[in-house]
């Protein structure tokens, strides 16, 4: 039986003392209140369906968010890491004050729809937040639910995040280079003091590797004589091997033969200044990937739109979705459908060609 004792502070404590159990205490301010919990917590205790929700209704989403920041985020990749730290900053601001156990889908819901309504700013116009925005903001906190009870004990029976609509996703990105574009593109890059970025665009446009991928890429993931790169680390977190073109083994000898590669203490092929610490760290070439773009009036094109430029011209080259797909690295046949029409205007030549030799 339960133990319901009047504090000095004027509330009712429960105490539950079950064999098998550990000790499971309450306070509320009306005694009926103690009574009931008393009696429904010990009837859970008797079908095995109890669950200890103290934890989840003390912490709050602040601070087990943090946790999750500093055990959870540093196993993922640098660019993931630097997206949840931003994003964690944003579910903390509108739901940080929250204990686990009152974040239910009607407030998760609330949250959502004031995401994508958007703030108002200091002129008084409001802003909309883009799906794909909310959606991984959205993601992070399912996955923080997800850890916190799988592994952390939580005290959660659900996952809540699991019980709302995600914003759809936007539509793939279809961005490709004219061939005025290409060209005066390439020219600039080539022009460019350092030539790591045209050795980056070109690899790029020649293998559909990540940006991650390829400034990552030490001198022990190139095999030049098999003409293949081996990645260890990838989005997907599966080890890759790219097959190599002869333009793209040509431009990796390049690097190769570098010769300040020999003069500076980096594993790194494409490797920036050394840092406060006197640690190179891969080469950060987004500032002047950007000038040019700007300089050369070439508009709503990402450095992440040469991937899908190479994989356009893999497709175009009559490779299969299987074919491709190793080389890109994509998880997810569905991620190739969109060059799905590529494919059907090759084989329309393909049929156009051989009827004409007949």
């Amino acid at each position: 039986m339960a133990t319901i004792t009047k504090t000095p502070a004027g509330t009712w404590k429960a105490i539950i003392r079950k064999s098998g159990w550990p000790v499971t205490i309450k306070t509320f301010r009306i005694k009926r209140d103690a009574e009931d919990w008393a009696r429904r917590t010990e009837d859970e205790m008797m079908r095995g369906a109890f669950v200890q929700r103290t934890p989840a209704e003390r912490m709050t989403l602040e601070t087990a968010m943090k946790r999750y920041l500093d055990e959870v985020t540093p196993t993922k990749s640098p660019s993931t890491q630097d997206g949840e730290v931003k994003r964690a900053k944003t579910l903390i601001r509108y739901l940080g004050n929250y204990s686990l156990a009152a974040l239910t889908p009607e407030v998760i819901a609330r949250f959502r729809d004031e995401r994508l309504a958007g703030d108002i700013n200091k002129k008084g116009i409001r802003k909309p937040r883009k799906n794909d925005t909310v959606r991984l903001e959205i993601a992070l906190l399912g996955h923080f639910f997800t850890i916190a009870i799988k592994e952390w004990q939580i005290g959660l029976t659900y996952n809540p995040v699991r019980n709302i609509r995600s914003p759809a996703p936007a539509p793939g990105r279809t961005r490709r280079l004219s061939d005025d574009e290409s060209s005066r593109l390439l020219a600039a890059v080539e022009a460019h003091s350092n030539p790591m970025l045209r050795w980056i665009v070109y690899i790029a446009l020649e293998t559909s590797m990540r940006t991650g991928e390829i400034i990552n890429l030490t001198e022990k993931d190139v095999d030049i004589e098999g003409r293949v790169i081996f990645l260890q680390k990838t989005k997907n977190h599966t080890v890759r091997t790219v097959p190599l073109s002869i333009i793209a083994t040509k431009i990796f000898q390049e690097v190769l033969d570098n010769p300040l590669r020999r003069s500076v203490d980096s594993e790194l092929l494409f490797f920036g200044n050394p840092g406060r610490d006197k640690i190179r760290r891969p080469y950060q070439f987004s500032a002047v990937w950007g000038r040019i773009k700007k300089r050369l009036g070439i508009n709503n094109f990402r450095f992440h739109d040469l991937r899908h430029e190479a994989v356009s011209r893999l497709v175009e080259l009559g490779l299969s979705d299987q074919e491709v797909s190793a080389i890109s690295g994509h998880k997810s046949m569905q991620m190739l459908h969109r060059y799905t029409h590529l494919r059907n205007k090759h084989l329309i030549n393909r049929l156009d060609t051989l009827q004409h030799k007949k």
